[in-house]
């Protein structure tokens, strides 16, 4: 089963903003952003149609889905973006202020959780759970339109890149990654 995983378009809230569950709007750019995003899916899908469109049920997943034609996309809670918790529209730096948590989360992001949030092995247990059970379906081609740590998540679970250096391989903005299952 060949997965095109696509992250969001650019958000419309302030740099250095800790958003994750919020429903944040997209950006002034989405138009510009969703075109490019849905030529280069159209380009790697070529002749192959879609099984199966999923999404995030956060707005700036299904806005994209939409755009790019899906306006029949499924959505799945266990395609949202980390829980950030109490952090949750925040400015990083005030965050620092208010909640010294912060810092040990920064020493340990892969274990910890943001305060009543989530830690990326939960992210990463409901990815899981989604990508066990779509395993388990007969689809050749599958859509998810959703968020950067989902996209990590299933990049490792994918056996793209290892755990221990996921971050770094943060697909861009209205970006596709291709995973098999």
């Amino acid at each position: 089963m060949k997965i095109y995983m696509i992250r969001h378009t650019s958000v419309g809230v302030p740099k250095g903003t800790c958003y994750g569950w919020t429903d944040v709007p997209v950006a002034d750019t989405f138009e510009q952003e969703a075109s490019e995003t849905k030529r280069n899916l159209e380009s790697m899908l070529g002749d192959n149609k879609l099984d199966i469109v999923y999404s995030s049920p956060l707005t700036r997943a299904r806005k994209l889905a939409s755009f790019c034609g899906y306006d029949n996309h499924v959505t799945d809670d266990r395609l949202k973006e980390m829980n950030m918790g109490d952090w949750e529209m925040m400015r990083y730096d005030d965050i620092e202020s208010k909640d010294p948590a912060i810092l040990k989360w920064y020493n340990d992001y892969m274990n910890l959780a943001a305060t009543n949030g989530e830690s990326y092995r939960l992210l990463y247990q409901r990815v899981a759970n989604f990508l066990d059970e779509l395993r388990k379906k007969d689809y050749e081609n599958v859509a998810i339109f959703a968020h950067g740590g989902v996209l990590i998540c299933a990049g490792v679970y994918a056996h793209l890149f290892p755990e221990d250096d996921c971050f770094r391989h943060l697909t861009p903005y209205g970006g596709i990654q291709e995973i098999e299952l």
